[in-house]
């Protein structure tokens, strides 16, 4: 459970987002519990310690502790420092999510990772999966159309892929898409945001589950990629670099 917690860290690290000092100082902080694999109650190196290992000034190793402490990864202890604190998974999470602008840069980071997964377990997909476990994903599926409201439309799209990712078998992918939750709903609800038009994408988890009840793997992987790309179309172009 430790070492899993290490990675969701080294993961936070590379994508923590930003470009200021603050940031860069805060992901290499991440990274610094990744690598010594610190855990709850463990104590942080001191601040001037920490400017040292990271390049930053201490004023900004300040700023970076300041802000990951507002995300309840860390908490101050008198006469001891700043520690470890519990629950800091789900810390991460949210401070993942918190620094992750979506552009089309990013969104195409993050859709093209989901790509490599999502298609790539369609062949074990099609090779194992029941029938039963097929109609239970399209049952999932028919929840989207009952959808209240724009977030409850992003859960419901992004339990159906989490359905989908179950039927891979595989307990760490599954533990990486839950890590994944925050950004990847804040993806689906721009999209959901952008074009309210939800049975829409029912429609088109219906023709990826009809290429699994069909056993296509061909059909299966174009409808895959294609859903995924979809909505970048609803993001804005990003300004040019000569501007």
């Amino acid at each position: 459970m430790e070492n899993s917690h290490a990675a969701r860290e080294s993961g936070a690290r590379r994508h923590a987002g930003g470009s200021s000092a603050v940031d860069a100082a805060a992901g290499r902080i991440l990274d610094l519990i990744r690598s010594r694999q610190l855990n709850v109650g463990d104590v942080l190196p001191t601040e001037r310690e920490l400017s040292e290992i990271t390049g930053a000034s201490r004023n900004t190793v300040r700023e970076a502790l300041r802000a990951i402490r507002t995300y309840g990864l860390i908490e101050p202890k008198p006469r001891v420092g700043a520690v470890l604190a519990d629950g800091h998974s789900i810390a991460i999470q949210n401070f993942f999510a918190a620094h992750m602008d979506v552009s089309r840069s990013s969104f195409a980071d993050i859709q093209g990772f989901r790509r490599i997964i999502e298609v790539g377990i369609g062949d074990h997909i099609v090779l194992n999966a029941t029938n039963e476990q097929i109609e239970a994903l399209d049952a999932v599926n028919a929840r989207i159309v009952e959808s209240r409201s724009i977030q409850e439309a992003a859960e419901n799209d992004f339990d159906f892929h989490m359905a989908l990712i179950g039927l891979a078998d595989n307990r760490m992918l599954s533990d990486m898409y839950s890590f994944l939750s925050p950004v990847i709903l804040r993806i689906m609800t721009i999209g959901k945001e952008m074009r309210p038009v939800l049975a829409d994408t029912r429609a088109a988890h219906g023709e990826i589950v009809a290429a699994l009840r069909a056993r296509d793997r061909v059909a299966y992987a174009y409808l895959m990629s294609r859903h995924l790309d979809f909505a970048l179309r609803f993001l804005p172009e990003e300004p040019s670099s000569d501007t």
